[in-house]
């Protein structure tokens, strides 16, 4: 059974380097940013250009659902908001979710941020919302993500052939998957 209450109350999740904190209105200038930075929209693989307006009204949106968690990633030792992640597409009858992260922009790859925010995401999802299966997408041009995925204990189910069109080619989009019985490192 899923804990629709774990969702909408959505509690701080705290790491080692990291924190999870409800997404919200307050992190529009950083989100905004983050929006405008060219190798996070490709990494996203973001065509849609919002405008502030669309981008503040749908952070304001984000409290109080009971069908998605979205957080945002703050470093810290400082509280500087270094992306954001969500838990989507919850599927109650089968206990499932779509991932989703996105990091800022350049100066927080590598860092481990990622990773250790994905980790408490999904401890989160398995052992408090009490999903069994989470799933995500990643475009084949970008291995240090699938390489994180697989460090948090994602594993690759599949491949859609030629699914992304970017920057005048076909890429191809790997899926993967982590299921609550699987080793979590």
């Amino acid at each position: 059974m899923i804990d629709t209450e774990a969702l909408r109350t959505q509690p701080e999740l705290t790491g080692g380097h990291v924190v999870l904190t409800q997404l919200d209105e307050t992190y529009f200038e950083t989100a905004w940013k983050a929006l405008q930075e060219p190798e996070t929209i490709r990494l996203t693989g973001t065509h849609t250009r919002f405008t502030p307006e669309q981008i503040r009204t749908w952070l304001a949106g984000r409290t109080g659902l009971d069908d998605r968690a979205d957080y945002a990633i703050v470093r810290k030792e400082d509280r500087a908001h270094v992306g954001d992640l969500a838990l989507t597409d919850i599927d109650k009858d089968n206990r499932s979710a779509s991932f989703r992260i996105a990091l800022n922009g350049p100066e927080f790859f590598g860092k481990g941020y990622g990773t250790e925010a994905t980790r408490l995401l999904l401890d989160y999802a398995f052992d408090v919302v009490g999903l069994h299966r989470v799933s995500l997408e990643v475009f084949d041009y970008n291995p240090r993500a699938q390489r994180a995925y697989e460090k948090a204990g994602f594993v690759r189910e599949g491949l859609q052939r030629e699914a992304l069109w970017w920057d005048g080619e076909w890429h191809d989009v790997v899926t993967m998957a982590i299921l609550k019985t699987d080793p979590r490192p």
